[in-house]
């Protein structure tokens, strides 16, 4: 049974993971026979009302645990994890990808990368295992693998003024429709734009889907 680890980023499109995205991978893989290793840093982050779509003043809440709430609690400190433990990588979306996994929502093409999500997608790249991001989430991709002068190609979707951002980090975007994904073979890395582009959820799903099933086709 491969074992894929799936980092989150919260609970919840606009300050976490991206709840229908998140889920939809889970299911993929389980579907497949795959275990899912979930994960998330633990680290305080800002709260967004999803409600109104504005920030709570004052409130904070640790990413961590939050991401729990999607797992059922099945889930473990991203510094427990390193690449040997896993057979893939998986990376859903949500403003979480942006904000707390990475700050590109903040800073664009200036962003940091969360050490120890960083640290683990180049241990991941380095092992040759495949490697999946989708709806935001190739943003933080095309920052680490950017900074490593590592070429590459990868899809936000249509969005022009991030793929000019993430061409701008180093990658080579590729347009790519909501239902389908971009893979690059020589670097076993596998994108899809999800609700970057999706209107509803059977659209993100179809293409999260197939990410997942390519990903898992490399393992």
């Amino acid at each position: 049974m491969a074992k894929v680890g799936v980092i989150l980023a919260g609970c919840g499109v606009y300050d976490g993971s991206e709840i229908h995205e998140a889920v939809i991978t889970l299911l993929a893989l389980d579907r497949a026979g795959a275990e899912a290793v979930c994960m998330a840093p633990d680290m305080e982050q800002a709260v967004v009302n999803h409600l109104t779509g504005e920030p709570v003043e004052g409130a904070v809440r640790n990413v961590l645990e939050e991401s729990a709430r999607i797992t059922r609690g099945n889930i473990s400190n991203i510094a427990k994890i390193s690449a040997k433990d896993i057979d893939a990588l998986i990376l859903p979306g949500g403003f979480g990808a942006a904000k707390n996994l990475c700050n590109f929502a903040f800073k664009g093409t200036d962003c940091e990368v969360h050490p120890e999500v960083a640290r683990l997608v180049r241990e991941v790249v380095a092992a040759k295992k495949p490697l999946g991001a989708v709806c935001i989430a190739p943003a933080l991709i095309s920052k680490v693998l950017g900074d490593d002068k590592l070429t590459h190609q990868l899809t936000i979707g249509t969005d022009a003024g991030t793929a000019q951002a993430v061409t701008a980090m180093g990658s080579t975007h590729v347009d790519c429709p909501v239902r389908e994904f971009v893979i690059d073979k020589q670097n076993k890395l596998v994108t899809s734009p999800a609700y970057m582009l999706a209107g509803n959820i059977s659209e993100a799903a179809e293409g999260i889907e197939k990410a997942v099933r390519a990903v898992l086709e490399m393992v």
